[in-house]
């Protein structure tokens, strides 16, 4: 059986289909030995007292020979205290990272066999956290900037407050690539549009000096204070329609509402589509 440190020196770096998953990870102890090797690549270190000689205990633990503290290797990582195989999380995260229009809590239950929607939707629900970079860079250059409202629709009312009971409000910001292409993009549920709300998310993740694109609400209109560059796009009365002149916000707003109706057919709780949105660009957690 071919062992994961023979393909790496092969080039391969990551399962590229089903059967390379089977054949990386044919087991337990595999596994095992791949989070070792990923977690201390150049050997044991600990995590208290960086000593780095150890007695391995069992095929888990490791004790330190110096201040003889005990480090599981899947302590302070997703895996741990957790019921399910190692193996089991391992073909969950490759399986959600490797779907294009991502996954749900079902997929992931017939996948892996499991008895309980529960832990598929809870172990979904952690590779989501994980996934998120929190040392990430800003959103620079040229940026747009808008809210889109998430959701299901509103029963007849008019006023914009039941609307808002109805729809999820979510701040979309989108960096330009000239001439006509879109980067990195973030998004952030909030309870309302509101000026701070914005002002807020743009200072979180988007650099100062850039160029904000926006509307022409006055919810922007502090930005220049704020130090960032600010181009005010008025579509009222414009003959240029809102998903013309501000293309990556309305595309990306678009795109996230399909697959929200797509893949969850709409199913997605105001109160967890923080975890959602975390899917707008999937990278695998062991990058």
């Amino acid at each position: 059986m071919t062992k994961p440190s023979q393909l790496l020196q092969a080039g391969i770096d990551y399962p590229r289909d089903w059967e390379e998953f089977v054949t990386w990870f044919y087991d337990e102890s595999v596994c095992l030995s791949f989070l070792i090797n990923l977690r201390w690549p150049s050997g044991f270190i600990c995590p208290h007292c960086a000593a780095l000689k150890c007695y391995q205990v069992d095929s888990q633990l490791f004790l330190c020979a110096n201040c003889r503290k005990k480090t599981s290797v899947t302590s302070g990582t997703i895996f741990d205290k957790s019921r399910i195989s190692l193996r089991s999380w391992f073909a969950a995260v490759w399986y959600i990272t490797n779907q294009k229009n991502g996954v749900s809590a079902l997929g992931v239950k017939r996948l892996l066999g499991l008895g309980s929607y529960q832990t598929a939707w809870s172990i979904l629900h952690k590779i989501r956290a994980a996934m998120v970079n929190p040392e990430r860079d800003k959103l620079s250059g040229i940026v747009e900037v808008d809210e889109t409202l998430v959701g299901g629709v509103s029963h007849k009312s008019k006023n914009i407050e039941h609307l808002y009971e109805k729809k999820a409000v979510v701040l979309v910001a989108v960096e330009l690539i000239e001439p006509k292409g879109f980067g990195r993009i973030r998004l952030k549920q909030v309870d309302s549009a509101t000026a701070e709300n914005i002002q807020r998310f743009i200072l979180d993740t988007v650099e100062k000096g850039s160029l904000i694109c926006s509307d022409g609400s006055l919810a922007y209109i502090k930005l220049g204070k704020l130090g960032y560059k600010h181009k005010k796009i008025v579509h009222s009365g414009s003959s240029t329609p809102a998903h013309v002149s501000m293309a990556g916000v309305h595309r990306v707003s678009a795109l996230l509402k399909r697959w929200l109706l797509g893949t969850y057919q709409g199913a997605v709780r105001v109160k967890h589509l923080d975890y959602y949105r975390r899917f707008s660009r999937q990278v695998s957690p062991f990058d």
